[in-house]
């Protein structure tokens, strides 16, 4: 299975391209100069002189804060750019799977939310994200969209890697509480994705994807501070009392039962993860 990769050196594209031989496929990820995804028609047109057999899109505009005022920018990556890749994927006979985030959805629920939730972003990166997912949608009926959340790994920037660096000078936090959703690992991510790529003929449309159990921002930092064996007094405090420029929904916990019957993915548990990318940065001095 040859499989083009978007996103290669981002935390999912760089645990696709470890479990890529596992999963019998074989990765072609173009660089930036190859497939520059802000240059309009410049993405499509490598996979139509390439045609893989699958497309996995994990590039993206993630700076949530920093789309508020580069909307455009956003725009382009998230939606626009996603469009094109998935026209192409579908003029070359190639599934298209596509990742896509919890923050979609406007957060006013308690209860785990399914594909058929009503959406409702409330910054303008969820904005970007719903406008790609309807755009590959519209361009290509093999395509797959997995949402997901609040991904972690030992590569790139994320949650865990900051709380580890925090701990460094700090010895305690103010943490969000009254934020909950689901850590879920970019290892994961990358087996989901190439699981589903595997299934030339498998369903297609919006999946659900995130660890479990659901938790929220400080429960996740206390976990990866038990992991790291650090001493740290957390102060949960609500989202009001952390001012973003970009607003965040408040219960974004995924139902994933559809992925795991279509597919047979099982979500994963992210507190034995978490333990073991905690030991592996602290071992590496990377955290």
């Amino acid at each position: 299975m040859r499989v083009f990769l978007f996103g290669a050196n981002g935390q999912v594209g760089r645990e696709t391209l470890a479990a890529a031989h596992g999963a019998g496929a074989r990765i072609i990820a173009p660089g930036r100069a190859d497939a520059d995804l802000s240059v309009p028609g410049a993405a499509a047109d490598a996979i139509r002189s390439l045609a893989p057999d699958a497309v996995i899109n994990a590039a993206a505009w993630t700076a949530v804060d920093k789309a508020e005022e580069h909307a455009n920018e956003a725009f382009r990556i998230n939606a626009e750019a996603v469009g094109e890749i998935a026209a192409a994927a579908g003029e070359v006979g190639a599934r298209f799977i596509h990742l896509s985030t919890d923050y979609v959805f406007p957060g006013t629920g308690s209860t785990p939310l399914s594909e058929t939730a009503p959406t409702g972003p409330l910054n303008v990166y969820g904005a970007s994200k719903l406008k790609g997912e309807a755009l590959a949608l519209a361009a290509n009926a093999n395509s797959v969209i997995i949402r997901t959340s609040w991904v972690y790994s030992v590569h790139g920037v994320n949650f865990v890697k900051t709380m580890l660096g925090l701990s460094k000078t700090r010895d305690e936090l103010a943490i969000v509480d009254d934020q909950r959703g689901g850590p879920t690992p970019a290892s994961a991510v990358a087996a989901a994705c190439l699981q589903v790529a595997a299934r030339r003929d498998g369903p297609s449309g919006l999946y659900h994807f995130q660890g479990a159990p659901d938790a929220s921002w400080a429960d996740f930092a206390e976990a990866i501070f038990a992991a790291a064996g650090k001493r740290m007094k957390i102060n949960r405090i609500p989202t009001s009392a952390y001012k973003t420029p970009a607003r965040r929904p408040l219960f974004t916990v995924l139902n994933c039962a559809k992925l795991l019957r279509d597919y047979g993915v099982h979500q994963p548990e992210w507190r034995g993860d978490v333990e073991r990318a905690v030991r592996r940065l602290i071992a590496s001095h990377e955290e």
